[in-house]
């Protein structure tokens, strides 16, 4: 039986002189109509292959299997198969596992990746400012009176740093399709890549797995100011700014085959989206899930309608909580992190820096009006996912709220943590309870997945963050009698008889409601003394690669910045996952180093020009 390599060469050299093209200018991850390829050719290849492998084989193979790569995985899977009479391999996965967060990526105001952000949270920052010049001209629809007609009452928000920069060659896009392309959809392919790399996930070696897509999204900014011109509209346009494509997209860049789809429930989308990817885990629909939200503000249209509907804050700020609040700002972002079974991380020694225990979801039904929060909702949800985790309500130490800073909102929601909280506490086991939209706003779709990593670095670092804003309490909300406490300062997470665990809220404004129970990561496993290694490297070996120059540079600078900013970093860990847990392109520098602080002043001489030993 042919290997997967040697189905592969056959077939790279097989198009290679097909197209009279060298066998080093075939991509085996590139599809075979880039190549040329019409069904006329595929059918004739199909019937070559045939006679080679001595095997009857579908005429339309090549369309069910658009590349080498894909095609030769299902070719020897395929006589595997035939050769046990199709009888699968055993299954050891159980249903009830709970899952890993092995890695996260994230954008947010303030933020470009979760070590930024642990340092805005830590520090108690608020990454809140006027409306960027080039994305409307603010004066044209301020007034500081919510009434007025298509109006906007605040100049304030939560922006990324830029929103208008893609690099569409890297991705295999073409420019003019870039360019029609929801920003959003570009947003996540990039915080995507960011995310599997901080898992140790080379983005390659994803191809043909049956990874799925979960990705929170409700805004379409740039679908409205690109329909505005007919003429403008071509082929791309549909497709760059459908919702369904946000995920899609990622499902085919990646080349996976798991569940793709995108979950809109307003706000609470990316809660929702963790819960549905938690529940195909275990129904093993998938063996490992990407899973986010994304958020962007491009136009002031919606800004202007939640202003008219006295939702936004006048004052751009979101004081969940206190007794000024008046409503929420705006923020945009995008965060993603990658998920699988704890029992399957346990075993591929991934990198687990939070668990989910469990996760509910549910609806408020009629109430008090189609935008009114549920307080009896909001205590069912909750209640419901400490039941799937197995939690009683007093071994939870934190609650990230969703707290987007109403005067009536917060109380409700105050009151029904209260009434779950509670139970079986004593008075001394504090329940803290903070929200993130005090730090960079409301993400609205991203909002969940926000809280969820602010939850993940908290349980990693042991501390609680601050929660900004809190002059006066709301009057309508009472700390007496409850095990309720607002952290205003960084506080110390104890360790009470158990591991650390906390709740993520995030609601709807149509009712949706979702909340996700999450622990602390476990201790890794000490390795037995006779299983170690004993030969220490004098020096170890960085690997870095781009697919520019320019790219590649840019990179050498992010870790020269990270080692000067960390320097209790492993050297060997660093070298290890940089060389093993990325994707190589064809611009590359490798640099030998005996210490992390070696290693700075290598990547410095790297980037000034400087040739030298150790460098090449």
């Amino acid at each position: 039986m042919q290997s997967v390599l040697q189905i592969q060469t056959w077939l790279v050299e097989k198009i290679a002189e097909m197209r009279r093209m060298s066998v080093h200018q075939i991509d085996p991850q590139v599809p075979f109509s880039q190549y040329g390829m019409d069904s006329v050719a595929a059918v004739g290849l199909t019937g070559e292959l045939q006679s080679w492998l001595n095997k009857q084989l579908s005429p339309t193979l090549v369309y069910d299997y658009p590349n080498i790569a894909s095609l030769s995985q299902y070719l020897v899977q395929h006589i595997t198969n035939d050769q046990n009479n199709g009888l699968p391999g055993p299954n050891p996965v159980t249903n009830d596992d709970p899952i890993a967060v092995i890695g996260m990526g994230c954008r947010f105001p303030g933020a470009e990746n979760p070590h930024e952000f642990w340092q805005l949270l830590r520090s108690g920052s608020d990454a809140i400012r006027a409306v960027p010049q080039n994305r409307w001209q603010v004066d044209e629809f301020y007034d500081s009176e919510p009434s007025s007609p298509g109006k906007m009452n605040s100049r304030w928000g939560g922006f990324l740093r830029q929103v208008d920069q893609f690099d569409s060659k890297f991705f295999s896009i073409s420019p003019r399709e870039a360019d029609n392309m929801d920003p959003q959809q570009r947003l996540l392919l990039e915080v995507c890549w960011e995310a599997l790399e901080n898992a140790g996930q080379a983005p390659g070696q994803l191809s043909g797995s049956n990874t799925g897509i979960f990705i929170g999204i409700s805004s379409n900014d740039y679908f409205r100011q690109i329909y505005c011109d007919k003429n403008s509209l071509n082929a791309y346009s549909g497709v760059g700014n459908a919702f369904s494509i946000a995920a899609n997209r990622l499902s085919y860049f990646l080349d996976v085959h798991g569940p793709s789809w995108v979950v809109d429930t307003a706000c609470s989308s990316s809660l929702v989206a963790i819960h549905q990817a938690c529940q195909s885990l275990r129904q093993e629909e998938c063996e490992s899930a990407i899973v986010g939200g994304v958020n962007l503000i491009i136009s002031p249209d919606l800004s202007i309608s939640f202003s008219q509907a006295q939702m936004t804050s006048p004052q751009g700020r979101c004081k969940t909580f206190d007794a000024d609040a008046d409503g929420y700002v705006r923020g945009e972002g995008c965060g993603i992190i990658i998920l699988k079974l704890l029992s399957k991380a346990l075993r591929d020694n991934d990198n687990i820096q939070a668990i989910i225990r469990g996760s509910a979801v549910n609806q408020d039904g009629r109430s008090n009006g189609i935008t009114a929060p549920n307080g009896p909702a909001q205590q069912n949800v909750i209640r419901q996912a400490l039941k799937n985790a197995q939690v009683k309500p007093n071994q939870v130490g934190y609650i990230e709220a969703h707290g987007t800073g109403t005067p009536l909102g917060d109380p409700i929601e105050f009151k029904a943590l209260a009434e779950v909280m509670a139970a079986d506490r004593e008075t001394a086991q504090t329940c803290w309870v903070g929200s993130v939209k005090t730090n960079i706003g409301h993400l609205e779709a991203a909002a969940g997945i926000a809280g969820m990593i602010k939850v993940v670095l908290a349980l990693q670092y042991n501390i609680i963050p601050p929660h900004l804003h809190l002059q006066n309490l709301n009057p309508h909300i009472s700390l007496s009698d409850t095990p309720l406490k607002i952290p205003t300062d960084c506080v110390a997470w104890p360790n009470n008889n158990g591991p650390r665990l906390a709740g993520v809220s995030s609601f709807g404004f149509g009712g949706t409601n979702a909340h996700v129970i999450v622990e602390q990561a476990p201790e890794p496993t000490a390795t037995p003394a006779e299983q170690l290694n004993p030969l220490e490297r004098p020096k170890h070996i960085l690997t870095l690669s781009a697919k520019s120059k320019t790219a590649l540079r840019t990179l050498s600078h992010t870790y020269e910045k990270l080692l000067s900013s960390k320097g209790d970093l492993s050297l060997s860990d660093l070298c290890y996952t940089a060389n093993t847990g990325r994707s190589h392109f064809n611009h590359r520098v490798a640099i030998a180093a005996e210490s992390n602080e070696q290693l700075c002043a290598q990547l410095r001489k790297y980037m000034g020009g400087q040739p030298g030993p150790g460098i090449v």
